[in-house]
């Protein structure tokens, strides 16, 4: 048997993650996921009104609060029938969109990029070379006192303790292989994007009323319609022409810098398995023409469309009462009553099963570039290409923890061209004095439906049963979920799990290796699981800072 290690909690996520993993002639054996939390927001919908529910379900997070509410409100939609005006769809169009831009800036340079760039080394580095890499390189270059006053920063920061993600970690591993001046390089763009990803978050508040949790959303539209002024839209305009710039000058090149150092990472952390997503931005009506197609690679790349009615949970070795799997509109939430014990050969976390057809799904970045790539998307194509040419390698590099962070960055230039259009559009509608933004409807007393969207972090479904006008049942299946569910009855395991087996580690007590991997999914553990359950059963604890 080989040495397990247990890290506990992976942080630079949203929640609380178990990771362990069997670590046998300095590989990956056997790996486990465990939520940490349990999420209970499902049981305080029963017996409330159907138009509430995206306010309650937008905050099972602080970060994935807007992908929710359209979710809930499309599930009731779908129930209820309702066809929502087009200046409706173009708003919460741009709404997801701008999520896009904000979540994925923010996923690499804060809480991806810090597993490949060694901001310590970056102290070290001659700011004339790094002016230079930055010239040859970035879209946005700087010159060499520039990043002598980012190098002074740093090392306040690194001096001081008062930034923990500077002041612990494995600065100096041996599995960090960028040189000192693109290590600094990388850092100057990190501390750029902190600034950035906060004009960002304003998109959701012009349109949406706040950020986080949006208030404009109702079932039928939206209801920021006083807000559709040509000064408002030049405010978001602007805004997203200035993130925009950001992605295509400073991230993607950052992205391309970066990967052509790691391009061993290429062969590490695939699932190589079945891979779903349900599309997202309608470009008609609300399954219509999407820019971002829908369908299931079931181990070939053929893609086939989604089937929802075969969608299940399974429970097996969650934190649940016993039962069979069972699809949404009969799902149950019925947490075990009591303590619960962490047993890996039993049941060992509070996140459920999702299965596709049975078969463990990964969703996300890569399942949506995948399913756009063979399904003909001209610009995931032309993008997807671009990247492999420009790294050198095949298609096959793509089923990997590189692939997976460079779809993140392929789908944010996909999804900020389509922005513009959509603008151009609504500001189009207005001008000519369609100003409309809600339809109105009735609430049926019996009815169920459901909604999809395809979030920054992956598939999501809500699922709605109403008797009476009221919520009878009601659950959602969220990207983590899928991501990092646990075992199944049938013992086959999730996407994160398959994919830390045969992650090489070169030190155990620092398992940078494992946060790679892990990270590349951008776990989102509080939209999956909600009440803390402190028991641990580790051979000995890593503490991830």
């Amino acid at each position: 048997m080989g040495k397990k290690i247990i890290i506990d909690p992976i942080t630079r996520i949203e929640g609380h993650l178990r990771i362990e993993v069997e670590i046998e002639n300095g590989r990956v054996k056997d790996a486990w996921t465990s939520g940490q939390m349990f999420r209970g927001i499902e049981m305080m919908l029963q017996g409330r009104d159907p138009r509430d529910a995206h306010h309650f379900v937008q905050r099972s997070c602080g970060v994935c609060t807007y992908i929710h509410a359209l979710s809930s409100v499309r599930a009731v939609e779908d129930a209820c029938k309702i066809e929502i005006p087009e200046n409706a769809r173009i708003i919460r169009n741009l709404l997801h969109g701008a999520q896009y831009q904000h979540d994925h800036i923010v996923h690499f340079y804060h809480l991806h990029a810090l597993d490949w760039v060694d901001i310590v080394s970056g102290l070290s580095a001659d700011p004339v070379k790094t002016a230079k890499l930055s010239e040859n390189v970035s879209g946005r270059p700087q010159t060499a006192d520039y990043f002598r006053e980012v190098q002074a920063k740093l090392s306040t920061f690194v001096n001081s303790g008062q930034l923990g993600p500077f002041n612990n970690a494995y600065w100096g591993h041996s599995a960090y292989k960028l040189p000192a001046e693109a290590n600094l390089m990388a850092s100057s763009h990190y501390l750029e994007a902190i600034k950035l990803q906060a004009k960002a978050a304003r998109m959701h508040a012009i349109f949406g009323g706040k950020n986080p949790h949006p208030q404009s959303l109702v079932v039928g539209g939206v209801t920021c319609v006083g807000d559709l002024t040509p000064e408002r839209i030049d405010e978001f305009t602007g805004i997203w022409k200035e993130t925009k710039a950001f992605v295509d000058e400073v991230y993607i090149p950052d992205i391309l810098a970066v990967a052509s150092f790691y391009k061993d990472w290429a062969a590490i952390g695939g699932n190589n398995k079945t891979y779903l997503c349900y599309g997202d931005f309608p470009q008609q009506g609300i399954n219509d023409d999407l820019l971002m197609p829908g369908g299931v690679l079931m181990g070939d790349l053929n893609p086939i469309p989604v089937d929802t009615n075969r969608i299940t949970e399974d429970v097996t070795r969650a934190w649940y009462e016993r039962g069979e799997a069972k699809h949404p509109y009969e799902g149950e939430t019925k947490p075990i009553q009591g303590e619960v014990t962490y047993n890996t050969n039993d049941q060992y976390s509070w996140m459920k099963a999702p299965r596709y057809d049975g078969k463990s799904a990964e969703v996300g970045p890569l399942a949506r570039n995948l399913v756009a790539y063979t399904s003909g998307q001209k610009e995931v194509k032309v993008l997807v290409d671009h990247v492999l040419k420009t790294l050198g390698v095949g298609v096959d590099a793509l089923f990997s923890t590189l692939g997976r962070t460079a779809a993140r960055g392929i789908e944010t230039v996909v999804v900020g061209n389509a922005m513009g259009g959509w603008i151009d559009t609504l500001k189009s509608n207005i001008s000519s004095g369609d100003k409309k933004t809600y339809q109105p409807w009735e609430m049926p007393d019996k009815a169920r439906g459901f909604g999809l969207n395809d979030v920054p972090r992956g598939a999501l479904g809500h699922w709605i049963n109403i008797e009476g006008g009221k919520i009878k049942n009601y659950q959602y299946v969220v990207p983590s979920t899928w991501n990092l569910g646990p075992s199944d009855g049938k013992n086959q395991k999730g996407p994160v799990e398959n994919s830390l087996i045969g992650t090489p580690i070169a030190d155990p007590k620092q398992p940078l290796e494992i946060l790679r991997t892990v990270h590349s999914y951008d776990p989102c553990i509080a939209c999956a699981v909600h009440v803390i359950d402190p028991h641990t059963n580790e051979t000995y604890k890593v503490r991830v800072i």
